[in-house]
């Protein structure tokens, strides 16, 4: 392994350490000065409980302790693999998340290829055909698309696709009333388009927009001017010339879209009822499920910190020039 690539590996280990040392610390504070209090979250606002049997359920939970012996005491149990149990699934959140994830991760899957395909190609198409009505067109929706609240759109497909038209089922991440066991996979993606269409709409019209303008400076360069000069032609150049030029910015992009879909789940999930992992933040932070709440930021951030690092490792494979530049350091 290059040494400058052993180094960049190794900086961005020590700043990745140091993210999710902050994230652990900022959502324990977070989630100690909501207002929400746990036990009544949990046995209900009309449940009467003693005062014995509360001081019971706090000490189970270990919430007799003062804050910072709580931190410390989760951070001990984290050190041997243990996140704690969560209040509202009594469930180790291990086990949570381990569930919910498979369920976001095939619905963030989907969305990140179809936002960086549909994307990119939107970007090409009116780069190339710039000053026309199909890149006035392209511009118009994307424009639209990137200021609509992704829960809006979620509610408008949801209105068109599965009531008006019956297309797709209302919500949810499998049919109602069978077990996990007897759902096929094709009930799984025909549940899974809805949400994952909402969730890429807003990543496409970024990437578009990036790659259209990234695009028409490649086009206007002397040496794409020199190649159609040569006699090639517009997308033979775009695509022997352009293609390479434009796609590191467009993988740079959409590695960094990973965590602007952890945010766009939450909404889509709650939208359409999708058991994933950001309703599951939802349930926690409305329940004042501090453990559950802060092992999905920690892994959140672990996650979003991933893609950001195969995006660095994915630069010199992609551009010579930057791998030409490690090998000579």
């Amino acid at each position: 392994m290059n040494k400058s690539i052993a180094k960049m590996i190794g900086v961005s280990f020590l700043r990745g350490i140091t993210l999710l040392v902050a994230v652990v610390i900022v959502t324990f504070l977070l989630a100690d000065a909501s207002p929400i209090d746990p036990i009544s979250a949990y046995v209900g606002s009309e449940s009467a409980i003693s005062e014995e049997q509360r001081e019971a359920i706090a000490r189970y939970w270990g919430l007799d302790q003062p804050p910072a012996g709580r931190l410390v005491s989760w951070l001990k149990a984290l050190a041997q693999g243990d996140m704690g149990k969560s209040y509202y699934f009594q469930q180790p959140v291990t086990a949570v998340i381990g569930e919910r994830f498979t369920q976001s991760l095939m619905l963030m899957g989907v969305a990140w290829v179809l936002s960086g395909i549909f994307g990119f190609l939107l970007g090409v198409i009116a780069a190339a055909c710039r000053h026309n009505p199909i890149d006035k067109g392209i511009k118009t929706v994307c424009l639209l698309m990137s200021s609509s609240p992704p829960f809006w759109l979620g509610l408008l497909l949801m209105m068109v696709f599965a009531v008006k038209l019956g297309w797709f089922p209302l919500g949810l991440s499998a049919p109602i009333g069978k077990l996990a066991s007897e759902v096929t996979i094709w009930e799984r993606l025909h549940h899974l388009v809805l949400p994952a269409v909402t969730l890429s709409i807003t990543g496409v019209s970024g990437i578009a927009l990036h790659t259209r303008q990234k695009l028409i400076d490649i086009l206007e360069s002397d040496f794409m001017l020199f190649a159609q000069a040569r006699g090639e032609g517009k997308w033979q150049a775009i695509r022997r010339h352009g293609f390479r030029n434009i796609l590191l910015p467009a993988v740079t992009l959409q590695f960094a879209a990973i965590s602007e879909l952890f945010g766009g789940s939450v909404l889509a999930e709650n939208v359409f009822s999708y058991t994933g992992l950001g309703q599951a933040a939802v349930l926690a932070g409305t329940h004042g499920d501090t453990p559950l709440l802060m092992g999905i930021a920690l892994f959140s951030a672990l996650f979003v910190f991933c893609g950001n690092m195969i995006a660095n490792l994915l630069y010199p494979v992609i551009d010579p020039q930057i791998r030409e530049a490690a090998h000579g350091e």
